[in-house]
């Protein structure tokens, strides 16, 4: 058995920056254990499978090194890029992929940026869990949460980004993961307009470097309390990643670029 994979650097300028997916492209219909198993050896916080449906779109999964998730953004972005870069779509076309989360879409610009189209996911004011608390060590200025995450507003881009949490407690978190965020620095010369951090150490990912579903919470939190409907953010993680976003109703559209580092073919069985 002989299957492509490719691991391609997302939301990045460069190689070595922004949330490393792997991308599988399958033939026949997929073992979840093996798939499990496929991300456990990449060991990236997102390996994302793909298979051909008979009407030109792709069925699409993401595996995290320990668990399968229901919505990925940059493991989409590295999808998309993977099938065009690989002469599967023409570049001009719209990819279409069917997941967990319903119908998502991509889209090329000339300059090689991609849009995806994703569902909003906002969040609703509620108690913060004494493990959130404690793991995050502060005193935060507004705790949300949708179906998937936390969302944590804190008083400054100093905190986010300097920020240490205890992982074995945010792992007790009962949600997918924990998202910290701010406004950018008043008065910095930069268009950014909010930063963040992401962490899910229940699902096998303590930091992840720049996450695409976090601003399906993250676009319409920030929109509400600034009232503008495009938007530029920033994850400060550590590789750091830039998503240029813009809210419609329900949908979150986000840009980034996409830079394939690896090319090969999976053996195991």
């Amino acid at each position: 058995m002989s299957i492509p994979i490719a691991i391609i650097d997302a939301f990045a300028s460069g190689p070595f920056k922004g949330n490393p997916a792997a991308v599988c492209l399958l033939e026949h219909e997929p073992n979840e254990l093996w798939m499990q198993q496929v991300a456990e050896e990449m060991n990236l916080s997102e390996t994302a499978f793909l298979l051909a449906r008979e009407d030109g779109s792709y069925y699409l999964r993401w595996f995290t090194p320990t668990t399968e998730v229901d919505l990925c953004g940059h493991a989409t972005l590295a999808s998309a890029h993977f099938l065009w870069t690989n002469g599967h779509i023409h570049e001009t076309e719209r990819i279409e992929f069917h997941t967990h989360s319903g119908l998502l879409t991509a889209k090329r610009a000339e300059s090689g940026a991609i849009t995806l189209n994703f569902p909003a996911e906002p969040v609703e004011q509620t108690a913060a869990p004494d493990e959130l608390l404690h793991g995050l060590g502060l005193i935060p200025r507004f705790v949300g949460r949708n179906r998937m995450d936390f969302l944590v507003e804190v008083d400054s881009e100093r905190t986010v980004r300097t920020l240490k949490p205890d992982f074995s407690l945010l792992a007790q978190v009962p949600s997918r993961g924990i998202i910290v965020t701010s406004r950018c620095a008043t008065g910095s010369n930069t268009a950014i307009d909010f930063v963040s951090r992401a962490f899910f150490p229940a699902s096998g990912v303590n930091e992840d470097p720049v996450t695409g579903s976090a601003h399906c919470a993250l676009a319409p939190y920030w929109q509400r309390r600034l009232r503008k409907n495009e938007l530029l953010a920033y994850q400060a993680s550590s590789r750091g990643g830039e998503l240029i976003l813009r809210v419609e109703g329900d949908r979150v559209f986000m840009t980034g670029n996409a830079v394939t580092v690896l090319i090969g073919n999976f053996v195991g069985k």
